[in-house]
């Protein structure tokens, strides 16, 4: 395989993934943002504030590329599954699950019935349209290849708040980790906005503020904590 082949299935690998690698950027920068935040307002100790983060890091980032793979496992079992039954079905069946199908979007009988019958004779583009009606993809995700990119996301996201407490003091740390991490976000909500078709300002509106109020309750559980324990 040549280097040109491996970046063509990477890119085309990439988009595939889309949703996945915001998604998990998105999961990776909040709770990370929380749990950083957390530590770093009841602690003066890097030392602390890093083992707290990397752990953090490491334990979502594995926890999500587990849930990743089960989700698009248990996608493609499903489709499985309905195109056994297609199979199963005989084509009469087929024809009278498809009308009902051009029925429930919409069209007339009279159009119901000419569709059915230009594929009555083809048991596969029956069945074919049949699954394509009940938005079923016609090649579906890998589920390593998913839980991969979600596993890289995650972690490279969390990674963003972390990495200023690695060469700062912890003080001037707190600033630098809000500001990187804000603009990570309003990034992100850009790009969630691209891939749902979303007013670009509310979804940046949104992300941003789940990261805020992420990191306002990470503060909040470290300083009740924290307190309670220090009287």
């Amino acid at each position: 395989m040549t280097i040109a082949t491996t970046l063509k299935r990477l890119r085309r690998s990439f988009a595939d993934s889309a949703g996945t690698v915001v998604f998990g950027m998105e999961d990776g920068t909040v709770s990370i943002f929380g749990l950083i935040f957390g530590v770093a307002a009841t602690t003066t100790s890097t030392k602390a504030v890093l083992i707290a983060g990397a752990s953090g890091a490491v334990a979502a980032a594995v926890s999500m590329m587990a849930g990743a793979y089960l989700d698009v496992e248990t996608t493609r079992d499903e489709i499985d599954a309905r195109r056994a039954t297609m199979q199963a079905m005989s084509p009469e069946r087929l024809a009278g699950s498809l009308a009902s199908l051009f029925a429930k979007a919409g069209l007339t009988a009279e159009q119901s019935s000419a569709l059915t019958a230009a594929v009555g004779h083809d048991r596969r583009a029956l069945g074919g349209l049949l699954l394509a009606l009940q938005g079923t993809p016609q090649t579906p995700l890998d589920p390593w290849e998913q839980a991969l990119w979600m596993l890289l996301a995650d972690f490279l996201a969390a990674a963003v708040p972390i990495l200023p407490f690695v060469f700062l003091p912890i003080a001037e740390a707190r600033i630098i980790s809000a500001l990187v991490t804000t603009a990570l976000l309003i990034g992100l909500g850009i790009g969630r906005a691209r891939i749902a078709k979303r007013n670009p300002i509310r979804t940046v509106l949104e992300t941003v503020s789940i990261g805020l109020a992420a990191a306002m309750a990470g503060v909040a559980i470290g300083l009740v904590i924290d307190r309670a324990f220090n009287g």
